[in-house]
């Protein structure tokens, strides 16, 4: 017989109640929608946590991956709350979270030689789970901007310089992650694109040149077409621009009213 005791379980008199205790990037298969092949095929990066109580030692860290394991991949983004639940059943929690992060693919046509290549796009599902449940979900994508600054006071060219802009948000009806996508490369000087041919690359420069947009601009014009969605509820808008002539970022963020 085995008499050991379950240290977790042990009473704590510190009296501080941790609010997120878990387990890390877990890799983890997942399917998620594709606007266009219905569904994607990724690996995803898990954070699981739940609240422990002021008076508990510890969690028991195995069981997050034994309800993980209930779920195969084309199952866990979309049961999501089943999941939080079993979670806090299974760690006697009264708050649940989790943190999936993905790479999501889309195949984009270059401005001018139409060659296909496939983009990569950060994206990320955050959830909890108390007495309601909540969801959200960001989506990093990277985009050109040209400094209107620098064109104006330059007697020809300008800096420009790789950016990257993070939406977050939540939503009452589905929204597709192209759909951010695209409302997001519209308000840049430029797209960004994984293969261009130079008549492709004589095109989006001058498109950008063509198009200065300051790091505020970008997520000034972001918000306006966010805000007039009435599917998105909730929302923020980051952008950060590698500047190419300056050894600092310049940044901007907004956040829904």
């Amino acid at each position: 017989m085995n008499n050991k005791l379950d240290i977790q379980s042990l009473q704590d008199v510190r009296n501080v109640t941790i609010d997120r205790v878990g387990v890390k990037n877990v890799k983890y298969p997942i399917v998620v929608e594709d606007r266009t092949n219905k569904i994607q095929h990724t690996i995803a990066d898990l954070d699981i946590f739940v609240e422990l109580p002021h008076n508990q030692r510890g969690t028991h860290m195995s069981r997050f991956i034994e309800v993980l394991n209930r779920y195969h991949e084309e199952t866990l983004v979309d049961n999501l709350p089943t999941f939080l639940t079993e979670i806090k059943n299974e760690l006697s929690a009264d708050v649940a979270y989790v943190s999936i992060k993905f790479p999501y693919f889309i195949s984009k046509i270059a401005p001018v030689s139409k060659i296909s290549s496939l983009m990569s796009y950060n994206c990320d599902f955050t959830a909890s789970l108390s007495d309601i449940f909540n969801l959200s979900l960001g989506i990093e994508i990277p985009i050109t901007t040209l400094c209107p600054c620098s064109k104006e006071i330059s007697d020809y060219g300008a800096h420009n310089q790789r950016s990257i802009v993070r939406v977050t948000f939540a939503y009452k009806e589905f929204v597709w992650l192209e759909e951010i996508i695209e409302i997001v490369e519209s308000c840049a000087s430029s797209q960004i694109y994984s293969l261009l041919k130079r008549v492709d690359e004589k095109y989006v420069t001058e498109q950008a040149y063509n198009n200065p947009m300051f790091v505020e601009d970008i997520v000034r014009e972001i918000y306006l077409k966010l805000q007039s969605d009435n599917r998105i509820t909730t929302f923020t808008v980051e952008s950060e621009n590698f500047e190419s002539i300056h050894n600092h970022n310049a940044y901007a963020f907004v956040t829904s009213k």
